[in-house]
């Protein structure tokens, strides 16, 4: 497809270091081009990264940079977009609300009310075509069938039949073939790649688009259909209408080879309302969508020369043996837009992977078999390639018919074609492979393995778990941990390794463009453990302890992912971002052609026998202290929170930077110790109060190593671990949000308050067990009682 735009383009390169105790300091660096488009349809941008370091060079691929939303939800009815003939078009009627509806439901409400579904969320007009500004021509939306048309939604009895795109149009005609996908105006080849190799599968095909929908109205049809994507962990249903873009009563984007199959060009309209807009579509990565279609984790690898895995027939063999997607690409020109090479190849485009076979061949001199590829061209045109192996060259008379009908072999300008496993080697820069796991649809008809997958869901907290990566040492202890543990080697793995495919997804970032947030760079560390433990890792574990793999590179994507051969044994994996304090949420997923296990390191929220050791008794401070009592308490011999407050702030803030406790901290150290609730201490109580504090003050000053009255909230849990705490994650995560300044230290007065709130809720934990490991029990007015006065 030609390409008519004028661009620029600038480029910018970063630099990052990272050190690592088993490879030693390594440098990354990443080069962005950023291109800019000027063209009929407005402008837009595309970036390309590419990343130096760790496992060598590496595409990263073109994705295209804008502020749309994933989905665009708009509640008002659209007002343009219907052309010059919009009064022969049906009136919509009041807005259809689709939240919280069944497929089923919205049918049945259209069938009752009379009316063609159209979507309130993503609007026939230009708002849903471009984002950046308006379309170079006038576009008119169209269902793809006669249907009756009238004036008014309230009379109905003047309708008459408008003729939209043909008068039979059908979801499908004689199934799904790859030969479908036909790429239309949109720079969208990415998208199309991913879409051929779907229909590969027909199971897989089916869950994305399922089959009984149909344009007839005796099966239900009102304008709506349905698809189904996999976004971060679970499937969701996407509603549609079916009216579609076209220009001089011809589609615009995507399309089927037969004028009325609309599959194709209905699946490209999901898919842009997922993401926001047709435009949305223009430039990106095949990774994404095949993941989208299938659940899968998809790994991208960089098979040039230099950087060819020495067992990339093998890892392309295991993965069409297990239905997975594939495809490839060529890395594109400077200041070219899908060049045309001598071979027939087209650079910067994206290609479909429909088979990975070894061939019979038998030559005068020779008889075996040979590696083979089968590729095919989205465009689904006579751009094919033109060296050995290609349609009707003279490599195939060593080819015996009964081999060519097994292989399927065909002869057309269609887009498809073969090539030998050396010559592919040669000719492509990328390749890309989406591995099936647990939550991918399995044809059982073709009795393929996927691979064995667990997942885990977490995020990133300021100040709490986003520890940055290995570099931040100090902190990087403090970013979730996972175990997982390899049970058994490969089955054909003659070192008795197995394999685990670690994919790292950063979650809804693309919503997050709009307020200027962009990927974050992210990546992952693995660690071998020495045992089965359950626990969180600490500092003194990363200073002495070498990684075993970690990610191919720390790279800004939607998803970081790595293919790692590892002995049977427990594991960590640290996921992170490359610096500290960026939060995000993440989907990680471990894929192993055994079964694995993985769990979250967590601890069990206790208190445990250790004790910190408190500095010698000082004599004179006692006795101050027991006069400053006496003349504080007054004839009661008892003290309040407020007298309290007067005698801790003369005590304490002789030691460091220190503005004295606040009366809420006083409070809560008074109900530490004050079982019947006076509201008072005597003296005794106070004494193991004071006793306490000395405690805690001594831990403190340990982490305030410049004497500022504060330490990083990262600190804090080897603080509790020094005092005898153990928290869940949960727990401490909710600790830090409550005493944690904005700049995120913990300082004296917050940390004292949260020991004493956090001791008193422990001990009443413990009055209240039925059994000493078991549950306590309390009603809603010991609750109150408990919980607000501590």
């Amino acid at each position: 497809m030609s390409n008519s735009n004028q661009y620029s383009t600038t480029t910018k390169k970063t630099t990052y270091s990272y050190s690592d105790s088993n490879t030693g300091p390594t440098s990354k660096s990443t080069v962005t081009e950023v291109r800019t488009f000027s063209g009929p349809g407005g402008t837009r941008t595309e970036t390309k990264t590419y990343s130096y370091g760790g496992n060598g060079n590496q595409e990263q691929g073109i994705t295209a940079r804008h502020s749309a939303p994933d989905m665009a939800l708009r509640g008002s009815r659209y007002s343009k977009g219907w052309g010059s003939r919009r009064e022969t078009r049906p009136p919509a009627g009041p807005p259809m609300e689709l939240e919280g509806k069944t497929y089923q439901e919205v049918i049945q409400q259209c069938q009752r009310e009379g009316r063609l579904f159209e979507d309130p969320d993503f609007h026939a007009d230009d708002s849903s075509l471009v984002f950046s500004g308006r379309p170079g021509r006038s576009i008119e939306w169209k269902r793809p069938h006669v249907h009756l048309a009238f004036s008014s939604y309230a009379d109905k009895k003047n309708a008459r039949l408008v003729y939209e795109l043909c008068d039979d149009p059908k979801l499908f005609v004689e199934g799904a073939s790859r030969f479908d996908v036909k790429q239309g105006e949109l720079g969208d080849c990415w998208l199309l790649a991913a879409i051929a190799g779907l229909t590969l599968y027909e199971e897989l095909l089916f869950k994305v688009v399922p089959p009984k929908q149909s344009f007839e109205k005796s099966r239900g049809y009102c304008g709506l259909f349905h698809f189904s994507f996999w976004r971060f962990g679970e499937w969701v249903d996407i509603f549609i209408d079916d009216r579609l873009p076209t220009y001089r009563n011809r589609l615009v984007y995507m399309h089927s080879k037969e004028t009325n199959e609309f599959w194709t060009a209905l699946l490209e309209k999901a898919y842009a309302k997922l993401v926001g807009s047709y435009e949305a579509l223009k430039g990106g990565s095949a990774a994404e969508a095949m993941e989208d279609f299938t659940g899968g984790v998809t790994e991208i690898f960089d098979i040039r020369p230099k950087t060819k895995p020495p067992n990339l027939w093998t890892i392309m063999l295991k993965a069409f043996e297990r239905n997975s997607m594939m495809g490839c690409s060529i890395e594109a020109i400077p200041n070219q837009t899908e060049a045309r090479l001598t071979n027939g190849l087209i650079c910067g485009h994206a290609y479909t992977i429909t088979a990975v076979r070894t061939v019979e061949v038998s030559t005068p001199n020779k008889t075996g078999k040979i590696p083979m590829i089968r590729i095919r061209n989205p465009w689904g045109n006579e751009a094919e390639w033109r060296g050995a192996w290609c349609d009707g060259s003279k490599e195939w008379k060593f080819i015996s018919d009964a081999e060519k009908k097994k292989i399927g072999l065909v002869f057309d300008n269609d887009g498809e074609f073969w090539m030998s496993f050396q010559d592919f080697s040669t000719a492509f820069h990328k390749l890309e492979i989406c591995n099936l796991g647990p939550e991918s649809p399995l044809d059982e008809k073709t009795h393929k393995r996927k691979w064995e997958g667990t997942k885990q869901n977490g995020c990133w907290k300021r100040n709490v778990n986003a520890g940055g990566c290995r570099n931040y040492l100090e902190t990087f202890w403090t970013n979730p941990q996972y175990r997982v543990t390899v049970t058994d080697p490969d089955e054909d793995d003659e070192e008795n390794l197995g394999t685990i495919i670690v994919g790292l997804m950063q979650i809804g970032r693309r919503k997050l463009r709009k307020e200027g947030k962009d990927l974050l760079t992210i990546g992952y560390v693995i660690y071998e453990l020495k045992d089965s433990g359950a626990e969180p890792l600490d500092v003194q574990f990363f200073k002495y302890n070498q990684s075993k793999a970690r990610s191919p590179s720390f790279i800004n994507m939607r998803e970081v992912c790595g293919r790692h051969k590892l002995k049977p044994g427990n594991y960590c994996i640290i996921p992170s971002t490359f610096e500290p304090n960026h939060e995000a949420d993440f989907l990680m997923r471990i894929f192993s052609e055994q079964k694995n296990d993985s769990k979250e390191l967590d601890e069990e929220t206790c208190i445990t026998n250790v004790r910190p050791s408190l500095p010698p008794a000082d004599p004179d401070a006692d006795s101050q202290m027991r006069a400053a009592f006496k003349s504080i308490a007054g004839a009661d011999m008892e003290i309040d929170a407020y007298e309290l407050q007067v005698i801790l702030d003369n005590a304490f803030k002789r030691d460091f930077k220190f503005d004295g406790f606040s009366a809420e901290t006083c409070r809560s150290m008074v109900a530490l110790l004050d079982n019947d609730r006076s509201g008072k201490l005597g003296f005794e109580e106070f004494k193991k109060l004071w006793t306490d504090i000395r405690m805690w003050k001594t831990v403190f000053k340990q982490h305030d190593k410049d004497k500022s009255g504060n330490f990083n909230s990262y600190e804090l849990r080897a603080v509790f671990h020094a005092l005898g705490f153990k928290l869940s994650n949960s727990t401490f995560n909710a600790l830090v949000k409550r005493y944690t300044h904005k700049d995120g230290c913990i300082y004296f007065d917050d940390f004292v308050h949260c020991i004493a709130r956090m001791k008193t809720m422990f001990d009443i934990y413990k009055e209240m067990q039925t059994s000493p490991r078991g549950k306590a029990e309390f009603d809603l007015d010991c609750f109150i009682q408990t919980t607000m006065y501590s």
